[in-house]
């Protein structure tokens, strides 16, 4: 036997431990809505997880709030989405509590709750590391657990993983990040207890980069990282730090997040100087915990039937296949930790927003990837170009994507079809009465 090659090639036999009619793979936010609403059309669903709890980013990421869920006029991740905010403000779990930052041990029951009601199975520690795909169709998906190796067998996947990987291991067309290949930076979230919130309101400095410019001045931060987005409070002396950037991170490569995860641990030494020395009401704040999972803006965007693009945010684009509408800025976080691309993220961000009711369509056909014909894609890896997708990659933006592909993938499971052939009007019809905010559509 030659023991120097780098290649290995073996076979084995696997059990197939699931067969719903609906698999949902990944268990953030698009996963959650997916499941649900996939659930409510009456088909069978099973949802696992990679990680240790459901809610992705609001959870185990420590993201500690959730962006616009409204244009200021029109709820526009209603149905699931905004059932899950009532539940968590209903639970006390926002801050204030009729806000958005959140208490994340909340808002991990409150997924928990709903779709233990339902009725759905979830299975977590559960990752998918590989596909079976037959002419266009994933026949299996292979996955990863403890107790080793099995496969799931549905009609239809949603892939709700964030990074696209169920789409991307089935050979589906992707992107990622700029022409260059580059993303936007991650940020390892983080949980502050010690905090003086009164003292910080009346102190008018703020929780972000008032103050950078002396700080940098004096040598407190490693990289001149001038975009902060700064301190939520979601607690009575507790605060949600999104703060500090990982740069040049790869959220599909493990040795970038494993890297990015040490750096990010290690600044958080520099933030809590800076927010104790330069900042009013965090002097006696404490490091209660960083996330366990990274926050990861943008990874793979999969190529689907069409590419949301950012003329279509630019037009208030209106789509005959319409899923969603939503109107989030977009949010490209800096490139580097230096003057010049802060400067350019600030003047995008200030101008690339849209207008109180206004909102940009979100079609059907960027949950459909380009090749494979029983696969949809929700959350962060729908089919957008690089604008798009940071704006609509945030949490009720996923309630939208998710919400959908969860009905169309049940229509498709129960009449057997393509995820193409379902009847759009149908699945319109049927998001509508769910809440979802869809003003364009007309009677059949």
């Amino acid at each position: 036997m030659d023991h120097d090659k780098s290649d290995l090639s073996y076979q084995r036999t696997l059990a197939v431990r699931y067969q719903p009619d609906v698999l949902i793979v990944g268990g953030g936010p698009a996963g959650v809505a997916a499941a649900l609403a996939a659930a409510r059309e009456g088909v069978s669903v099973h949802l696992i997880e990679g990680h240790s709890c459901l809610g992705g980013m609001g959870t185990a990421g420590m993201v500690p709030a959730f962006m616009q869920f409204t244009d200021g006029v029109n709820v526009l991740a209603g149905g699931i989405g905004q059932e899950i905010l009532e539940a968590l403000r209903k639970e006390n779990g926002t801050v204030p509590p009729d806000g958005t930052g959140i208490r994340a041990e909340v808002l991990k029951r409150v997924y928990d709750e709903r779709l233990e009601s339902a009725g759905i199975p979830v299975t977590c520690h559960t990752a998918v590391v590989d596909v079976v795909v037959d002419n266009g169709s994933v026949s299996e998906v292979i996955c990863a657990a403890k107790s080793g190796l099995f496969a799931i067998r549905a009609k239809v996947y949603v892939d709700c993983t964030g990074d696209g990987d169920v789409a991307a291991f089935a050979g589906a067309p992707y992107e990622k990040g700029d022409e260059d290949g580059n993303m936007m930076p991650g940020t390892l979230c983080s949980l502050w207890a010690g905090i003086d919130w009164k003292r910080v309101r009346a102190s008018g400095l703020g929780t972000g980069n008032s103050q950078m410019e002396e700080a940098f001045k004096d040598g407190v931060f490693s990289l001149e990282d001038r975009h902060l987005p700064g301190m939520w409070r979601v607690g009575e002396t507790v605060g949600g730090g999104n703060i500090g950037h990982t740069f040049e991170v790869d959220g599909t490569d493990e040795e970038s997040l494993t890297r990015a995860h040490l750096w990010g641990r290690k600044s958080m030494q520099e933030y809590e100087r800076y927010y104790k020395e330069y900042l009013k009401g965090f002097e006696e704040m404490e490091l209660v915990a960083t996330g366990p999972l990274l926050g990861v803006r943008e990874t793979r965007r999969i190529t689907g039937d069409y590419v949301l693009n950012v003329e279509d945010f630019r037009s208030l684009a209106v789509f005959e296949d319409e899923i969603g509408r939503y109107s989030y800025p977009i949010d490209i976080h800096i490139a580097k930790p230096d003057k010049e691309s802060y400067d350019a993220f600030a003047k995008e961000f200030s101008t690339m927003r849209l207008g109180k009711g206004e909102s940009y369509g979100i079609p059907y056909r960027v949950l459909t990837p380009k090749g494979l014909k029983n696969t949809l894609v929700a959350g962060r890896c729908v089919s957008t170009d690089r604008s798009m997708q940071a704006s609509i990659r945030v949490m009720p933006g996923c309630y939208i994507t998710g919400q959908a592909a969860g009905v169309g993938a049940a229509m498709a499971s129960q009449s057997g079809s393509d995820t193409r052939s379902i009847n759009i009007h149908e699945l319109q019809t049927k998001l509508k009465a769910m809440g979802a905010y869809l003003p364009n559509l007309k009677d059949a």
